[in-house]
């Protein structure tokens, strides 16, 4: 109760910095699956990250003037007939004592209060554009609130994107962020181990996507923090792949990008290894060589340093590796300058992790001079978490070695910024080819 109690008061005092107002935000809805059958419901991280409170059907209200601010909830009611066909409901007594809110009440309530909530306050903070049925309902309080113009009422002049506000707050993570992430982390790492002592050729990709799956949950996790990607032979040439079905064949390599979400915080590993437990030479060069740039792009994952050093540094190591395994010809600052690595390394090399697999924040500084590509890159900052996945993709082609055709490397691990550098939170599972060969051989 108190962490969240605390980010409702930092976010408070950006709103009174920008001369208070009202924010509203809303959790996730729940989401019709098929006839008579919902998705497992997860809530808004944005929401959630405020209140700490998981049920669907809610909404937080934060009211901020010169003098203090006011956390109002609206949620669902209790309803024992419900509860008996669904699950319990803290409904809104239990819910403001439990989670700390200074009122809370009926979910069905929030239209109804909203237009006195709104009267008089200079501004209102929203997530702008993101819910079409939020913004209906926004322009109805708005006008019910200038409908009252005539008795001295004023309606909110002005509109601002509370998840912007909330975006630089969940950028740098704190320590109870920490402590989930890390957690998240070691459940990940024995989920991959698992699957790397299971594989063997002639099973699925499915079969080894259950061992991924069974793990995650046995380690407490909730959810899977994305769709797993269990690809074998070519298949790890396809950045997405989801199917998860095709035969694993001896002497192909096999690329996992699969982790766990724990507690609304995900992790996001890959690992690629060979599905007979050997390597070969040519799969054992490119490997190499991607290893090498993830090593030169952790190099420069510290304070200081900008969101594009640990791609640049990677991409240079890429390079170099693909002009002398043969992929590329040339120099390698000519192959950078025209483009030529993307036909095989065409993704960037991070991405900001937290309570989203692809976390919010920007990658390039808010409010710097420029527009777009010229404005500068972020600076990396103690508590920011960010992923380091260089990879080598290399689609059968006609001017291409062939021994090469159809191998697709991917190496990726979690990176908390630190003092003095990075703090990797995904290192429980190896990635040194030899130690890879050891642990399937045990």
């Amino acid at each position: 109760m108190q962490v969240h109690a605390q980010r409702r008061e930092r976010l408070a005092r950006q709103m009174r910095e920008r001369g208070g107002g009202v924010a509203v935000l809303f959790t996730a809805p729940e989401a019709l699956r098929n006839r008579d059958s919902d998705y497992p419901y997860r809530w808004d991280s944005y929401f959630h990250y405020l209140t700490g409170f998981r049920e669907p059907q809610a909404a937080l209200v934060l009211r901020v003037d010169a003098s203090g601010h006011e956390a109002i909830l609206f949620c669902r009611e209790k309803n024992p007939e419900r509860e008996i066909w669904d699950g319990w409901r803290h409904g809104p007594e239990l819910a403001r004592e439990r989670f700390g809110f200074d009122q809370a009440h009926p979910f069905p309530a929030l239209d109804e209060r909203m237009p006195a909530l709104l009267a008089d306050q200079p501004t209102i903070f929203c997530a702008l554009g993101a819910d079409a049925s939020l913004d209906a309902r926004l322009r109805q309080w708005l006008s019910e609130v200038r409908a009252q113009a005539r008795t001295g009422v004023s309606a909110p002049s002005q509109a601002l994107d509370v998840h912007a506000l909330l975006d630089e707050m969940r950028l740098v993570k704190d320590e109870h962020e920490l402590a989930l992430m890390r957690r998240a982390g070691e459940i990940s790492a024995a989920a991959h181990v698992r699957a790397m002592k299971a594989t063997r050729p002639g099973m699925h990709e499915y079969e080894v996507e259950a061992e991924l799956l069974y793990e995650f949950r046995r380690g407490g996790s909730q959810f899977p923090a994305y769709g797993s990607i269990v690809a074998g032979g070519s298949n790890a040439c396809v950045l997405h792949y989801r199917d998860n079905d095709a035969p694993l064949r001896d002497g192909d390599l096999l690329l996992i990008d699969a982790a766990c979400e724990l507690d609304g915080y995900a992790s996001d590993i890959t690992r690629t290894f060979p599905v007979n437990g050997v390597f070969s030479g040519p799969q054992r060069a490119l490997y190499e060589v991607v290893l090498a740039a993830q090593a030169a792009a952790l190099e420069r994952t510290r304070p200081g340093c900008s969101f594009d050093d640990p791609h640049q540094a990677a991409v240079r190591v890429l390079t170099q590796g693909m002009i002398d395994c043969g992929l590329l010809t040339g120099s390698v600052d000519g192959a950078i300058e025209s483009g030529s690595f993307r036909r095989f390394y065409m993704h960037r090399t991070s991405h900001w992790l937290g309570m989203d697999v692809h976390d919010c924040g920007e990658y390039r500084e808010p409010g710097a001079p420029g527009i777009g590509e010229a404005r500068p890159w972020r600076i990396l900052r103690p508590g920011m978490v960010l992923t380091i996945e260089p990879g080598i993709y290399v689609q059968a082609a006609d001017d291409l070695p062939a021994a090469f055709h159809g191998i697709g490397i991917r190496i990726e691990d979690d990176a908390l910024v630190t003092q003095g550098g990075c703090e990797i939170l995904t290192g429980g599972v190896p990635k040194d080819p030899a130690a890879i060969e050891a642990l399937m051989r045990g």
